[in-house]
C-alpha cells in the first residue's frame, strides 16, 4: 500500500509540474518558426538560422523554420499553434491577436538610440524618377494625383505596405481602407496589384506593372541605395536606386531610380509568440537572452552600417520587451479600437 501511495504521488507531481503554467505543458517538442513573405528569401537565410539558433538554445528545444509566400500563411499557422515564433508587422499581430490572445509580442527592435523612443520604420510611395512630375499639383507632391493610377499595396496583412498607406490615401479621398482593395473606372485606382512582399511591390513599379507602390525603407534597404536622402529619416522627393549586384530579381533592374512622393513613419514590428505552445518561464527566458549584449553586438542579427551582411536589424539597434497596448496605435488604424 504504501508503494502505491508513492506511485501516485509521483504521478501527482509529474502533473502538477507540466501544467503549473496556466497550462502549457513542458516539453522538448520541436517548435515552428514561420516567416513572412519578405524574410524568406535566400538572401536572409543566414540572419534567420542565427535567430533560431539562438532562441533554439535559450529554450533546450528545437526549432525548424516555415519559410511562406503569403502573409495569410504565416499568421494562420501562428493563431493554429502550428507555429510558435514569427516576425510580424504591427498589423500582422493586431491581426493575429484579435483572434488568439495568446499570440504576444515577445520583443520588438528599437531604434537607434537603444530605446523604444525612436523604434520605427517608414511606409513609403514611390514611382518611376521618370515619372516623378505626374503626382505633383503646384510643384508640391499631393495625393489627388494617385487618382487613376495603377498602385501596388504588399498584402492587406501588411502595417507599411498597406494599412499605413491606405489610412491616408483613404483619408484623402474620404472613402474607406477597403474601398481601396479593388480597381475600376468608379474607384480610386484605375487598378490595384498585391506584391505579396515589400520586395514584390517595389519590383511592380520598377518593371511598370503598377505607375506607383507602397513598400518601407528597412524592406528594401537591401536592395537599393539612397542617390538623395536618406535611410534614417526617408522624406518626399528622396532618390532610391536600385544596386548593381543586388540579388535578383533586382539584379534585373540595376540602375533604375524610384522617386518617394510620400513617407510615414510606422512603430517597429515584434517578434512574436504563441504562448500556448511555451511556459511562461520558457518566455521569460528567451526575452533576457534576446536583450543581452551578446545578441545585440551579433553582427549576423544587428548589422554594421555599410556592412554587407544581410541581416535583420542594424547596429545601435537592441531588443526590448513591449506590451500589447503598445500597438494600439495600429488598431486604431485598423478600426479595431
Amino acid at each position: 500500500m504504501k508503494k502505491i501511495v508513492s506511485i501516485l504521488l509521483v504521478a501527482l507531481s509529474l502533473t502538477m509540474g507540466l501544467y503549473a503554467n496556466g497550462g502549457q505543458e513542458s516539453s522538448n517538442d520541436e517548435l515552428v518558426w514561420v516567416w513572412y513573405p519578405n524574410e524568406s528569401t535566400p538572401e536572409f537565410a543566414e540572419t534567420r538560422t542565427e535567430l533560431i539558433r539562438i532562441v533554439s538554445e535559450a529554450l533546450g528545444r528545437p526549432i525548424k523554420e516555415q519559410l511562406t509566400t503569403d502573409y495569410a500563411i504565416a499568421i494562420e499557422a501562428l493563431v493554429n499553434e502550428n507555429a510558435a515564433f514569427s516576425w510580424f508587422g504591427g498589423e500582422g499581430y493586431v491581426q493575429a491577436h484579435a483572434r488568439e490572445k495568446a499570440v504576444l509580442p515577445l520583443v520588438v527592435n528599437t531604434g537607434n538610440s537603444g530605446t523604444l523612443s525612436d523604434a520605427k520604420y517608414y511606409s513609403m510611395l514611390g514611382t518611376l524618377l521618370e515619372n516623378t512630375d505626374q503626382y505633383k499639383i503646384g510643384g508640391d507632391y499631393n495625393l489627388d494625383t494617385l487618382k487613376q493610377k495603377k498602385f501596388s499595396f504588399v498584402s492587406n496583412s501588411s502595417t507599411s505596405g498597406f494599412r499605413v498607406p491606405s489610412s491616408i490615401i483613404s483619408k484623402n479621398f474620404n472613402v474607406t481602407a477597403d474601398d481601396l482593395l479593388e480597381g475600376g473606372s468608379d474607384k480610386v485606382f484605375a487598378q490595384v496589384l498585391f506584391g505579396g512582399s515589400h520586395q514584390g511591390s517595389l519590383m511592380n513599379v520598377l518593371t511598370g506593372k503598377a505607375d506607383i507602390g507602397a513598400f518601407c525603407n528597412s524592406c528594401v534597404n537591401e536592395y537599393v541605395s539612397w542617390e538623395q536622402g536618406s535611410y534614417d529619416d526617408p522624406q518626399a522627393g528622396d532618390i532610391l536606386v536600385v544596386k548593381d549586384g543586388a540579388d535578383a530579381p533586382f539584379d534585373q533592374e540595376a540602375g533604375k531610380k524610384v522617386r518617394l512622393i510620400a513617407t510615414v513613419p510606422v512603430l517597429n514590428a515584434p517578434l512574436v509568440v504563441n504562448t500556448n505552445l511555451v511556459t511562461p518561464e520558457e518566455v521569460a527566458k528567451v526575452q533576457q537572452v534576446l536583450m543581452s549584449s551578446e545578441v545585440y553586438n551579433n553582427k549576423l542579427l544587428f548589422a554594421p552600417k555599410g556592412s554587407d551582411i544581410k541581416a535583420l536589424f542594424r547596429a545601435g539597434q537592441k531588443f526590448a520587451t513591449v506590451e500589447d497596448s503598445w500597438y494600439d496605435p495600429i488598431r486604431k488604424l485598423s478600426g479595431m479600437k
